[in-house]
């Protein structure tokens, strides 16, 4: 089965995620549980905020050696990207909790993460999930032109050391976010009308992007400097921090999407896809490390991508126990069910796509 070549039909299709979504809900149905966060999720998130908040209190108040202020920054950056994984994302897709205020404020913490949860839901619950891997149109394989992560995107001669620099520059996602990315997420999105759910006043969410920068930059920066600690001391561990969760986040998204088994389909004339949006899903996406607790654990189940593309609304913690309805689904359906066994694995092959994707297209 080549997968560049398949369509299938919208009867089909329709068939396919109807009967998938009925398995699903009969699981649920079944045992009696809700799609939503439970005391797993409750009892990580307070893990996951230990590790963001508490080296910085022993940072603030305690006269630690060099050395452990190092460590210290390197858990906060494993902090930021673990709340952002296990807390924030299931918050702002709406499942962390059953309860709307609870996904709101646990949805809120993006802003001491270095974010902005308007941008973030349009970028990636609009973008990301609806065009998933469509150049143009997804933004998380949009890297600017320094790294090519789409055939369908231009290639320049830099794009041959790809493969070599482009896990380096992973670590400065989060540095954007703090920096620039959320100041032109905003103009270019309230321009064109975008939004996930009411569109908000442009005031409305000027102000409340400002005064999130305004907290953030209280948090980590005006506070450390207010204690006694020099503007390098500051600015080495804000870069140490964002470049730890710039690098995990960014290798944990790519190797979701920018994999040597996942498709970069683009629209035909029509602007139309081949593929109903649940297909495309099964073709742009892959998991990976499936039977590794830690990892699981950690990616807030961002390494079932599959599961998560297709059902978003359920929480990260029920994805283990409907994979293998996916699974059995899509293979029934005679559909792809992308998957690493390891995330060593994982790695390797997102590098060898970072190398096919930096040869000139001709010779490629």
């Amino acid at each position: 089965m080549t997968k560049q070549t398949i369509t299938f039909s919208r009867k089909d299709s329709a068939k396919f995620f109807k009967t998938l979504n009925k398995r699903v809900n009969n699981y649920f149905k079944e045992n009696d549980i809700k799609k939503t966060g439970n005391w797993k999720l409750y009892t990580k998130a307070i893990i996951m905020f230990t590790l963001l908040l508490g080296p910085l209190v022993l940072l603030l108040t305690v006269n630690l050696p060099v050395w452990l202020q190092i460590i210290s920054m390197i858990v906060i950056g494993i902090g930021i990207a673990g709340v952002g994984m296990n807390v924030m994302h299931d918050a702002n897709h709406g499942s962390f909790s059953s309860k709307k205020w609870v996904n709101r404020l646990m949805g809120s913490s993006i802003h001491i993460l270095a974010g902005n949860d308007y941008n973030w839901k349009v970028q990636h619950n609009v973008l990301h999930h609806t065009y998933t891997n469509i150049e143009g149109h997804d933004e998380d394989i949009d890297a600017g032109r320094i790294i090519r992560f789409s055939k369908h995107s231009p290639w320049l001669k830099i794009h041959k050391y790809q493969k070599y620099y482009a896990f380096f520059l992973y670590g400065f996602l989060t540095v954007n976010w703090a920096i620039t990315t959320d100041f032109k997420q905003t103009y270019v999105y309230l321009k064109r009308k975008l939004s996930y759910g009411k569109f908000p006043k442009p005031a409305t969410q000027w102000t409340k992007l400002i005064i999130g920068k305004i907290l953030y930059y209280s948090i980590w920066v005006v506070l450390p400097l207010s204690l006694g600690y020099t503007w390098w001391q500051v600015l080495i561990g804000f870069l140490i921090m964002h470049y730890t969760a710039g690098i995990i986040l960014s290798v944990i998204f790519q190797l979701a999407h920018v994999m040597p088994n996942t498709d970069m389909p683009i629209p035909d004339e029509s602007g139309n896809m081949k593929n109903t949006w649940a297909i495309h899903q099964l073709f742009t996406t892959s998991n990976f490390s499936p039977k590794s607790w830690l990892v699981e654990f950690y990616t807030g189940g961002l390494n079932r991508q599959v599961e998560h593309h297709l059902f978003a609304h359920i929480s990260h913690v029920h994805y283990k126990n409907i994979a293998k309805i996916v699974k059995e689904t899509a293979q029934e359906f005679s559909l792809p069910y992308n998957e690493y066994n390891t995330i060593w694995k994982a790695i390797a092959e997102h590098y060898h796509q970072l190398k096919v994707l930096g040869q000139k297209p001709s010779l490629a």
